[in-house]
């Protein structure tokens, strides 16, 4: 991996500032996972659910419009999944390259920091389909999905080339 250059949660900020920078912080993280790697092995399925280091950037793209766009926001989306094939926003299709996934991913994350921003509260609800969720809440939940997901990417980046980091 290259020069670690991830954007540091703030030390003082206030709580949006805070949960937002974390959020960011770890949205970064994701990313330089990824560095140096030709798409080959970021697309090799490195374990018995196939799960690749690509489909996980793919997969969070899709949790980012999820929580920010359908659910903070109350916008109509699309995602790639249905009821026959849940997890298609795992797989990564033939016809998708590494640069359309991670295009997707940072679209979805610069779209859900202009919904964040444009926020008067977090005690503002979304709306998800088993209950309302405090604005707070999504992003906290973010923190923890993005942050968890970092150490699947940590160990596949592992096993592909031995690299590890934070």
């Amino acid at each position: 991996m290259t020069t670690d250059d991830r954007p540091e949660p703030p030390y003082l900020g206030d709580e949006a500032g805070t949960l937002a920078g974390f959020l960011d912080f770890h949205r970064a993280t994701l990313l330089w996972k990824l560095e140096g790697l030709d798409d080959e092995p970021l697309r090799r399925p490195m374990v018995p659910s196939g799960t690749s280091l690509l489909g996980l950037v793919k997969h969070l793209a899709y949790v980012e419009r999820w929580w920010f766009q359908q659910v903070w926001a109350g916008r109509e989306v699309t995602y790639p999944w249905t009821d026959e094939d849940p997890d298609a926003d795992w797989r990564v299709e033939p016809d998708e390259t590494t640069e359309d996934i991670l295009a997707l991913y940072r679209g979805e994350c610069d779209r859900s920091r202009e919904i964040v921003a444009a926020s008067a509260s977090l005690d503002e609800v979304g709306h998800h389909p088993r209950g309302e969720r405090s604005r707070r809440w999504i992003l906290v939940h973010m923190i923890e999905e993005t942050a968890r997901h970092n150490g699947h990417a940590d160990i596949l980046r592992e096993q592909l080339d031995g690299v590890t980091g934070e």
